[in-house]
């Protein structure tokens, strides 16, 4: 008859449950295999709290602001908690994995294809190196670009019903996000988007392809920290853009699902058009942070 560990917790007892672990880490350790003694500790605590909420038994519950250092180190920045991100997404991480490969390898023959067609193979164009003005001049005109395009068509495709329901939301079964789901979308949407939204921002903004493999890393680790939903201290992201973390987490929950479109960088057409919502960033008990929308959206 198979049993699960609330079972056997139940069936033993709080205490002998402890020593029955206690036996099984000895038992691995005299098989030569490497085990960290504290885990000991952090297991027994997390049975002490199962026992506590599942079954009743007198052992009193930490607050779990005293053994969240249990926890690892960046669950003291999601703006989630892990159990949120289990529960809520309606996708697995496996499926999530496969289509940003894909994703990623439409994007890929895209671009070569681009570059192969655009280049230019003079010997006076390859020795000319632009300056760090034109440069600068360049990145900023393809995020502007960018930021255009997939503010219209991300709105658009929330607004359209039969966009929403077939293609767009894919991308929002991520209700928690998480860092490598940042490009998990219908293939459609990601051709739409990402791919011909950054075909637009190369060709407008005039830089060469070598030029563009710095703009579309930079414009991908950035959205990758939008989805990753931590609020890391020193984020050098937070500090420069508007369009961070939490802004994008507030439109992947249900109350925010018709404000904060704009991506990835600035926040100007929300601004502007009247789809900005904004939020507050207040710290949860138990540790992490929560994006709290202003009192006039929550009713919506």
């Amino acid at each position: 008859m198979r049993m699960d560990l609330s079972e056997i917790a139940k069936k033993l007892g709080l205490s002998e449950f402890k020593n029955l672990i206690r036996k099984a880490a000895e038992l691995i350790r005299l098989c030569d295999v490497q085990f960290d003694s504290s885990i000991i500790g952090v297991v027994s605590t997390s049975m002490k709290d199962l026992c506590h909420d599942v079954f009743g038994i007198s052992e009193k519950k930490k607050d779990p602001r005293e053994v969240k250092g249990n926890r690892g180190y960046f669950e003291n920045y999601r703006l989630h908690t892990k159990q949120d991100e289990d529960e809520k997404n309606l996708v697995s991480k496996a499926t999530v994995v496969k289509g940003v490969l894909l994703q990623q390898s439409i994007q890929a023959v895209v671009a070569i294809l681009l570059f192969t067609v655009t280049v230019n193979d003079s010997q006076a164009a390859i020795d000319q190196q632009p300056s760090l003005i034109v440069l600068a001049r360049q990145f900023v005109m393809a995020m502007l670009v960018l930021d255009t395009w997939q503010y219209f068509m991300h709105r658009y495709m929330h607004h359209n019903k039969f966009l929403y329901r077939h293609i767009h939301s894919q991308h929002h079964r991520l209700v928690v996000p998480y860092a490598f789901g940042a490009l998990y979308n219908h293939p459609l949407e990601g051709l739409l988007l990402d791919t011909i939204g950054g075909a637009l921002s190369f060709l407008f903004s005039g830089m060469s392809p070598r030029a563009s493999i710095f703009f579309f890393s930079f414009a991908t680790i950035k959205t990758v920290d939008d989805h990753c939903g931590l609020w890391l201290p020193g984020n050098l992201f937070h500090m420069f853009f508007k369009n961070n973390t939490a802004y994008h987490d507030v439109h992947h929950q249900l109350y925010g699902s018709k404000y904060n479109f704009s991506q990835p960088f600035f926040v100007m057409w929300d601004r502007i058009l009247g789809t900005y919502m904004p939020y507050s960033l207040e710290k949860r008990e138990g540790g992490g942070f929560e994006a709290r929308p202003a009192k006039e959206y929550k009713d919506d």
